[in-house]
């Protein structure tokens, strides 16, 4: 059975705290799973999440600040220690490939896996596959930083009650999906198009082109609220959205559910960045995210 669905690994901002660590987040997309930014504890969050390493096909890192990447001597070690039976490919910004060797080879470990190293350099597509098309685009951030957007391709979805207008049944509904015309039916008379599911995830940047081409028609965006609309002067300063920011991005551009995640220690009361994503106007789904919490992607309209 496909799963489609996100996994909180972690969800802290800078540093890590009694309730919350650093980063991490799994999506798994059928029979995939992307790990984005393993912040330190990473590894221990899988454990205690049921994420095994053997579930990693990519780690997509946004940016080379400690609470996005510090988790990654650990994981890649982990992958070759568990004998990862497959290939697993690394994004980052091609910027900071002097952070990400020290981080491979921290210590003395055996090679077990072929990791490959995919930088990224510039907007665009980062991988096609037949399940999905992975794309980054630059973000605004004191260092430089990369968000990454998964779209399924179009499918189409078969009309019943137009299959038996032209008489198509059984192993003849095949037919014209895979060969595109029956009998001088086109497949367009009996179906309709079924829109691919779309997820971005969005970390530490000022609101910028590449927060709204990441997050455009998303059934789930995972993007950062560092801070409460208040700050937001000091979020500018650093390179952070608020919460209002990051929820009025998601408006604008048609998010089904929004998850808000790194959030500052600043601020004891979680449910605050609810509220004022509210205010801002989202009137989607909503999970303000904590460690360990599963968020399914939206099933089709």
């Amino acid at each position: 059975m496909s799963v489609r669905e996100l996994v909180v690994l972690g969800t802290a901002s800078q540093v890590p705290t009694r309730h919350r660590n650093h980063n991490g987040y799994l999506l798994r997309w059928d029979g995939e799973g992307i790990l984005f930014d393993p912040g330190e504890g990473t590894q221990r969050q899988m454990l205690r999440a049921g994420v095994a390493a053997h579930d990693l096909n990519r780690i997509c890192v946004t940016h080379f600040h400690g609470d996005h990447c510090l988790g990654l001597a650990g994981v890649i070690q982990r992958i070759n220690l568990d004998r990862v039976p497959h290939d697993v490919t690394a994004h980052y910004p091609r910027s900071g490939q002097r952070f990400f060797d020290r981080l491979r080879y921290a210590t003395a470990y055996r090679e077990t896996v072929r990791l490959t190293e995919a930088p990224v350099a510039a907007d665009g597509v980062l991988a096609a596959t037949p399940a999905y098309t992975l794309q980054a685009h630059r973000l605004s951030h004191p260092v430089e930083s990369y968000g990454y957007r998964l779209v399924e391709p179009d499918g189409r979805r078969m009309l019943p009650e137009r299959l038996a207008a032209h008489g198509i049944k059984g192993p003849d509904v095949g037919r014209i999906q895979h060969e595109g015309v029956l009998d001088g039916v086109p497949l367009e008379a009996v179906s309709e198009v079924r829109r691919g599911q779309r997820f971005a995830f969005v970390m530490d940047t000022r609101l910028c082109d590449g927060v709204h081409a990441l997050a455009e028609d998303c059934d789930l965006l995972v993007i950062e609220s560092t801070f409460l609309d208040e700050d937001a002067a000091l979020a500018a300063e650093h390179g952070h959205l608020t919460a209002g920011q990051a929820a009025r991005a998601a408006r604008d551009a048609g998010v089904r559910h929004l998850v808000l995640t790194h959030f500052s220690q600043r601020y004891p009361d979680p449910d605050e960045f609810e509220r004022q994503a509210r205010a801002a106007g989202f009137e989607g789904e909503l999970t303000v995210a904590q460690d360990l919490q599963r968020v399914p992607v939206p099933k089709r309209r």
